[in-house]
């Protein structure tokens, strides 16, 4: 028995509209994750690769985020800052910031040292910061910045001992007079400070722009079924009236 389908004008030009839309996003989200992938797998590399010697004469085009580096220095350890509300493992807290002067030079790097609890009965309350004195030798991962969060309220200025929720370097460098390169070392290497050094992996949303992609895809085919369901119906009830 022939199937009957009833065309019609302006419901196709709908759905075309529709189709290649969807379409066109949803391949634009799946170069998305294409690219993402690379930046992953670029990341993964710099991660286990050697460590480089950060030192006064490297240049900065050497320092790529997700490197490993070396630093020989000493801590200001005049200078902590904490960035509040980053848990870890289900448990409230901040990272402990500060900043590192490098051997030989004027300029200095901000090491995120690590993680510490947060005092559940008094934010402001920070327990006792053992900091290693005189030249020493720390490893870290290099970063662009650090995650932010939403920011409540006004932000605190920058001083030592500020508990902060988010930070820029810049803003930091002109507060405090101090000579700043523009990233973060993410220190990996240990230290007798009783605070913790379980990283986040780096989230790069590859999986989100994959379930975008599925979205708009299905959005497409499933214009087109409606549009080929409807057009049959349209064409069976046209039959059954004459």
């Amino acid at each position: 028995m022939p199937v009957s389908f009833q065309f019609r004008l302006l419901p196709f030009i709908a759905t075309v509209a529709v189709v290649i839309l969807g379409l066109n996003l949803g391949m634009w989200q799946s170069r998305r994750a294409a690219e993402k992938e690379a930046i992953a797998a670029t990341t993964a590399e710099r991660m286990h690769s050697a460590a480089t010697q950060w030192r006064s004469d490297t240049p900065e085009e050497q320092l790529q985020p997700f490197s490993k580096v070396m630093l020989r220095g000493q801590f200001l350890d005049t200078w902590p800052m904490y960035l509040d509300n980053r848990p870890m493992q289900g448990r409230a807290g901040m990272y402990v910031l500060m900043p590192f002067k490098l051997e030989g030079s004027r300029r200095h790097v901000l090491i995120a040292r690590g993680w510490q609890a947060r005092n559940p009965q008094d934010r402001t309350a920070l327990p006792h910061l053992l900091t290693p004195s005189g030249t020493i030798e720390i490893q870290g991962i290099v970063k662009e910045h650090l995650d932010r969060v939403m920011q409540l309220g006004q932000p605190e200025p920058y001083k030592p001992g500020a508990i902060l929720q988010n930070l820029e370097i810049a803003s930091l460098a002109t507060e405090t007079g101090l000579a700043f390169y523009p990233l973060i070392v993410e220190q990996t290497s240990p230290a007798e400070d009783h605070l913790q050094r379980d990283w986040p992996a780096p989230s790069l949303g590859i999986d989100k722009h994959k379930g975008y992609a599925f979205q708009w895809y299905a959005l497409s085919l499933m214009a087109g079924i409606f549009f080929v369901v409807t057009g049959i119906r349209r064409g069976k009830n046209a039959e059954s009236k004459n």
